[in-house]
């Protein structure tokens, strides 16, 4: 349960989204059982962030990275269908060891908000163990760092739907750019702007909502 002052002692957070192959990331169990010479595929193909940074009694969006991944692997056609990158765009990307260091700057101290964070978590602690900077099974991130925007909006809309258009839609945050493809950042500034309403919706409480952008 979010309370009203849970974000009071922070002044900078980071929006993360990312897209993918279109494969689950494997479990731990799963790579540990594999030959000693087999090589774990990679499954992100974009990452977006974006700085959520405090501005008096509310919050602004900061700087923001986009970056396209080498997964070194097949992407799923129904996958291209959702986001639109084609392995051809990918070849001369660069491979997720190359962003760690500037990933970890990015981020560093600051909380990690994300919607249906299990996901991005997973593909997170996933390629930091591909790129051999984490065990197996460790966590890039500790569970605290991360802020679940998806988690929030049921807690103040329950029973609404929570995928993150379904979410801005009640919200009447425009999601019409999502209609043609998804992205990482688009989906990470999305997440931000959600997260900053739904801040002020949990302080100061839920007015009545405007027409949503998708509804006639």
């Amino acid at each position: 349960m979010f309370k009203p002052d849970f974000l009071d002692r922070f002044d900078r957070l980071v929006a993360f989204d990312a897209e993918t192959t279109g494969k689950r990331a494997p479990s731990p169990e799963f790579i540990r059982k594999q030959p000693f010479a087999w090589k774990p595929p990679g499954v992100v193909i974009e990452l977006g962030f974006v700085e959520i940074l405090r501005d008096g009694e509310s919050w602004k969006l900061g700087e923001s990275w986009r970056t396209l991944v080498n997964p070194d692997g097949p992407i799923d056609p129904a996958a291209i269908k959702i986001h639109g990158i084609r392995p051809v765009e990918l070849n001369g990307a660069p491979r997720f060891p190359m962003l760690l260091s500037k990933l970890r700057d990015f981020v560093a101290q600051a909380p990690i908000v994300a919607h249906a964070y299990k996901n991005e978590r997973d593909f997170l602690d996933y390629e930091f163990a591909r790129a051999k900077a984490t065990s197996w099974g460790e966590s890039a991130y500790d569970e605290e760092r991360y802020i679940c925007t998806q988690r929030l909006f049921a807690q103040l809309y329950p029973g609404a739907g929570k995928s993150l258009t379904s979410m801005c839609d009640r919200l009447a945050l425009d999601s019409s750019s999502r209609d043609a493809r998804h992205g990482a950042l688009l989906d990470a500034e999305m997440t931000a702007d959600a997260l900053i309403l739904l801040e002020q919706q949990l302080k100061h409480g839920i007015s009545e909502t405007p027409r949503t952008w998708t509804s006639a």
